[in-house]
């Protein structure tokens, strides 16, 4: 990996072209090295790990919706179209519409892979509208599923390797103002395009996908699912504009009036950004890591911790046992998901979906109380309002502590962590406190995720939304992908069950 120093240029230094960030995305995106076996592997956990959340999210409301409007927007001229999970393979839409629903059925139920670093990122969310513009051209340009991964291994690597250098939280912006860019080069790596025609796809797309994380404060809404799927249909649409020759704002990221300098660290910041160097393997999806858990990344290893104090203490599951539940950890989980937030809507039972999966307290709870955590069963209006679980859960604070946080930002994987040390004080004055670094199923945890565990996860939350036939036929397909020809992409989707979708009438709007 090279590290990149970027910086906000004056307008009267004129940087070069060649300098500026986006291009030398451009040219990672262009560099046709090999796609190393085990990367290749990786994809295919991914592909088969987003179709997983979106099978259990196809009747979810905010999904109906984006599946609405996609089927609204019926298959466009310049190529084959592209599916949406589940009707029927048959049925195209446009790929920028595709990208959108699969976008939201993707990242709904907040179920997907992550990565943490100086920023947050779900990197499965290239997935969605990197296939789509595979699935509307595959036939047109020829291409291969081996064509695919290198577009999914392209992406991962620029989003992974934003995210590493450059804080987007710190300053309120949303994460997915790497997910443009990344996708755009994704895309454009997919396509075989020209260095030049992607540096102008990447600064679209990073331009139309900067906003606030407002989305993810207070009452979490439903566009949380919806801002990933709006950046990937961005990155289509920039992708579309750069191929007709159209241009974008330059220097984006430099630029005195740029990104970093008004939406970031200003006109004095600088970073290093890693990028791979020409020839060198693009292996950044094997860092990231899935989740077991429906529940935002920094809760999964609490999950797993109180799971596992569950099963070792059951002396402390009476109502009124427990006096205090003290959770020390780092400084993301205290302030965005954990006490340290002062968001009100985290201890209440009315709360959306989306918040309770954002709250730490809660999760913690629920956790402790059941010894286990279900997607759909832990987030219910009457599990989240039962009387013991309301009387635990106001006793349940975290605190920062500097250690945690350390760990949390580490380059070193071995020693980076996303968990910390809970401290349960008992009416009875007794204390129980107990320790996690990484979820059970991180690669360096417990019971790390291998290719098993994500066709188990496929086949359990598929069970009740796919036929069996399908199951199998998509798991098929999907371990096959670097082999699949032009036509086998355009079956890499999922078919509902007979009468499924019909259970979720799709509501009427402005198409």
């Amino acid at each position: 990996m090279k590290l990149h120093d970027v910086r906000v240029h004056r307008s009267d230094e004129n940087l070069a072209r060649r300098d500026q960030l986006a291009w030398k995305i451009a040219e990672v995106a262009t560099d046709p090295v090999e796609v190393t076996p085990e990367v290749a592997e990786m994809v295919i956990n991914r592909v088969i790990d987003n179709a997983s959340v979106a099978a259990a999210s196809l009747t979810r409301r905010p999904v109906v919706s984006a599946r609405s409007q996609a089927l609204s927007h019926p298959r466009s001229t310049g190529g084959d179209g592209a599916n949406v999970f589940g009707p029927d393979a048959a049925i195209r839409v446009s790929p920028e519409w595709a990208a959108w629903a699969n976008g939201v059925a993707v990242r709904e139920l907040d179920y997907h892979d992550t990565f943490l670093a100086a920023e947050y990122s779900h990197p499965g969310d290239n997935i969605p509208p990197i296939t789509a513009a595979a699935q509307h051209l595959a036939t047109l340009r020829g291409l291969s599923g081996l064509d695919l991964v290198r577009g999914i291994a392209t992406g991962y690597e620029i989003q992974i390797d934003l995210v590493k250098a450059i804080s987007l939280h710190e300053h309120k912006i949303d994460h997915v103002a790497h997910l443009g860019p990344s996708a755009a080069a994704g895309i454009g790596s997919l396509l075989g395009l020209d260095a030049e025609t992607i540096f102008q796809a990447v600064g679209q797309a990073l331009h139309t996908t900067t906003a606030t994380r407002q989305s993810r404060k207070g009452e979490i809404s439903s566009w949380k699912a919806h801002a990933p799927a709006f950046a990937g249909k961005m990155a289509v649409e920039a992708v579309d504009r750069a191929m007709r020759g159209e241009t974008s704002p330059t220097p984006i990221y430099e630029g005195e009036d740029g990104v970093i300098a008004w939406l970031l660290d200003g006109p004095t910041a600088g970073y290093q950004v890693p990028l791979p160097e020409r020839g060198e393997a693009k292996r950044a999806i094997l860092d990231s890591y899935t989740k077991e858990h429906s529940a935002e990344y920094q809760a999964q290893a609490w999950i797993d911790l109180a799971r596992k104090l569950h099963n070792q203490h059951p002396e402390i599951l009476s109502p009124g046992a427990i006096a205090s539940v003290v959770i020390h950890t780092s400084h993301h989980t205290h302030f965005v998901i954990g006490s340290g937030a002062n968001d009100p809507q985290k201890y209440d039972p009315t709360a959306s979906r989306e918040t309770l999966d954002h709250s730490i307290p809660y999760i913690f709870t629920v956790a402790l109380q059941d010894g286990s955590w279900h997607h759909v069963d832990s987030y219910s209006p009457e599990r989240a309002g039962r009387a013991d679980t309301l009387a635990l859960w106001h006793r349940v604070s975290t605190v920062e502590d500097p250690e945690w946080t350390r760990r949390y930002h580490s380059l070193d994987v071995a020693e980076k962590a996303f968990g910390g040390r809970v401290v349960i004080t008992l009416s009875t004055g007794e204390v129980i406190s107990d320790e996690i670094a990484v979820a059970d199923a991180h690669p360096l945890g417990a019971r790390p995720f291998g290719r098993d565990e994500y066709v188990n996860k496929f086949r359990t939350l598929a069970a009740d939304v796919l036929e069996a036939d399908e199951i199998d036929r998509f798991l098929d397909l999907a371990q096959r992908l670097p082999e699949l020809s032009a036509h086998d992409i355009g079956q890499l989707t999922i078919v509902a069950r007979p009468g499924l979708l019909a259970t979720a009438p799709m509501p009427k709007g402005f198409f």
